[in-house]
């Protein structure tokens, strides 16, 4: 996990870095992984009150890694190996399968979590700061739910929660556009909670506040908040069924051939 996600705990907040730098926090297998196991360990641990979640190096998150992409234009699929025969559909955490629990699992921790987001989030890693329970951006910081531009959809979790954050209108435009979004427009569009100068900095000091109160109160304040929510295991899954019916189909590999070609793509009707 080490080599993908570190965690340091201090006082009560624990420090999460995504330490892929030389990759800009990409999503592989491994990160994945370590995504999933950094909630579960944070979960067990009673001495963790507020969670600290970013990125080194120049970006929080770019989304799937590229070589997956280049994988999936070569032999379809998802890019992963054996990921071809993988059952999206398949629960294997409660209500997420594998790759929504990168996700999910911090909107599941009992204790707040906040991103800090420099550079970009994109796609996946867009997904992956929705996870928090706030967000605080870096004015220059530049977002984007661009599945579409590879011929997929939002599969990590985030329809859930993009659901209860912004207009049903804002929410269809920038899934079926692709379109990269700036801080400014995240803070309007009810993304982005704050937007700081320093935000890894401001979030850990706002961590620390959160850690000096009543921990049974945090926890008891996160799960009356969580319920207030729509329950998610419908959308959950009908993220996986829709992704299942696209991961692979000529169309979805037309997406990706021809944004790795630079070229316009062509669609069968």
């Amino acid at each position: 996990m080490e080599e993908r996600v570190s965690i340091t705990i201090s006082e009560g907040v624990a420090d999460v870095r995504l330490v892929r730098a030389d990759k800009m926090n990409a999503l592989d297998q491994a990160m994945f992984e370590a995504l999933v196991a950094a909630t579960d360990r944070l979960s067990r641990d009673k001495s963790v009150r507020a969670v600290v979640l970013s990125g080194e190096g120049r970006a929080f998150c770019a989304g799937l890694d590229m070589g997956r992409f280049a994988a999936m234009k070569e032999k379809g699929g998802n890019g992963i190996p054996g990921g071809e025969n993988r059952d999206l559909t398949k629960r294997t955490h409660g209500q997420a399968n594998f790759p929504q629990q990168a996700v999910w699992g911090w909107r599941q921790l009992p204790v707040p979590v906040i991103a800090a987001v420099h550079g970009v989030a994109f796609g996946g890693g867009f997904q992956l700061s929705l996870g928090a329970d706030m967000r605080f951006l870096r004015p220059d910081a530049r977002m984007s739910v661009m599945e579409i531009k590879w011929g997929l959809v939002p599969d990590m979790a985030g329809t859930p929660i993009l659901a209860s954050l912004v207009r049903d209108d804002i929410l269809r435009d920038l899934t079926y556009t692709g379109r990269i979004f700036s801080a400014p427009e995240a803070l309007a569009y009810g993304l982005a909670t704050r937007i700081c100068d320093d935000p890894r900095a401001s979030a850990l000091e706002v961590a620390r506040e959160i850690a000096g109160k009543s921990p049974d109160a945090i926890r008891a304040a996160k799960r009356l908040l969580n319920n207030l929510s729509v329950d998610p295991g419908p959308a959950l899954l009908a993220e996986s069924v829709e992704q299942q019916k696209l991961i692979g189909s000529a169309n979805q590999t037309e997406a990706v051939r021809a944004n790795l070609e630079k070229r316009a793509p062509k669609f069968a009707d």
